[in-house]
């Protein structure tokens, strides 16, 4: 009788720690998207921790300073690094995403300083949410400007 009720707790103990550690998985979870796969995905990522990488349009960067609200919006890049590549590296697909009327689009709010890297052509990825009207509620904002690292590389290499 005694042995049964070390199994039965154990057993408890184990559903237990497996019920932690699948609800902090799930609640962890970010998915990384393109522009292109976030629209395909529909509804169902609305609310949902998400990780959207795209190429900055200039154009639409606006800035609050008093409320430090940045609005923009980004264009679809391909995230396989092949597609990257036959577009002829990642400078020349941010200047093709930007440059072409065609893309999916996604407008970005973000809360917060505004980047210095923040310019036209630089590549966005953004966490945060996809609200209901469609518009991405960035909470953490990072930027590359490729040709900004590729003008340091050969100064770089001859010392």
């Amino acid at each position: 009788m005694n042995r049964m009720k070390f199994i039965i707790g154990g057993l408890v103990i184990l559903a237990a720690v497996v019920f932690l550690v699948i609800s902090a998985t799930n609640a962890g979870a970010e998915y990384f998207y393109t522009v292109d796969e976030l629209y395909s995905q529909g509804k169902s990522v609305v609310g949902k921790p998400l990780r959207i990488s795209g190429a900055v349009i200039g154009d639409t960067i606006q800035y609050d300073p008093e409320t430090l609200t940045l609005t923009f919006t980004v264009a679809h890049i391909p995230a396989d690094k092949d597609l990257l590549e036959e577009e002829g590296g990642l400078a020349e697909a941010l200047h093709a995403a930007v440059s072409d009327a065609t893309r999916s689009k996604l407008q970005v709010v973000y809360v917060g300083p505004k980047p210095d890297l923040l310019q036209n052509e630089a590549q966005a990825i953004m966490t945060g949410k996809l609200d209901e009207d469609g518009v991405f509620q960035a909470e953490e904002l990072l930027l590359k400007c490729p040709t900004r690292y590729e003008e340091a590389v050969p100064g770089q290499a001859e010392n």
